[in-house]
């Protein structure tokens, strides 16, 4: 049974969604096709009829996490006087620490992309520095910006990785409290 057009765009796009989350979740190793399609709710023979391979679906759910960070990197940020300390109490809160699926794709991803195909960490690349020259025009311009939103990204999303890493939730509350105090 043939399905229309905008059925297939609205499928394809549940799966880049439902791949998004299953990756930050699994990694790109820990789940393969057939897992992601049930997830997805779908068969896995529909894959290769949306899909190229595995990778171009990594590369299209990359993005897509990575564009949902920015998004709620800005909302957190927005008209905020202190950018950094606003986006830091948001990111490194104890709600955010069992959200992997839902959470932050450079925490969940970034090592992995180093292990993965060359147009991957191209993504990467592209929403790091979309990130940082973001956080550089809300902390002004100064001179010294864009080290400090190098320096507080790369800080916050290690104090993430590291709290997620643990399983002792007084250590992890101390590694989420360091992190927003360094901000």
């Amino acid at each position: 049974m043939r399905v229309s057009r905008e059925t297939a765009q609205k499928n394809r796009q549940n799966v880049v969604r439902t791949a998004s989350e299953q990756f930050r979740t699994h990694g790109y190793d820990g789940i393969g096709i057939a897992g992601l399609m049930k997830a997805a709710g779908m068969t896995q023979g529909g894959f290769y009829k949306q899909f190229e391979n595995k990778e171009a679906l990594e590369c299209e759910a990359t993005e897509l996490a990575l564009n949902d960070n920015f998004e709620l990197w800005a909302k957190a940020i927005e008209g905020k006087s202190d950018p950094l300390a606003a986006v830091a109490q948001w990111y490194l809160s104890p709600q955010h620490v069992p959200a992997v699926g839902q959470g932050c794709a450079y925490a969940a991803l970034a090592s992995e992309a180093t292990r993965q195909r060359p147009a991957l960490q191209t993504i990467f690349t592209r929403a790091v520095a979309q990130q940082i020259e973001h956080l550089v025009q809300a902390l002004g311009e100064q001179p010294e910006s864009r080290t400090e939103a190098i320096q507080a990204m790369s800080q916050m999303i290690g104090a993430l990785i590291l709290a997620r890493a643990v399983d002792d939730e007084d250590l992890q509350h101390e590694i989420l409290t360091a992190g927003q105090s360094r901000l």
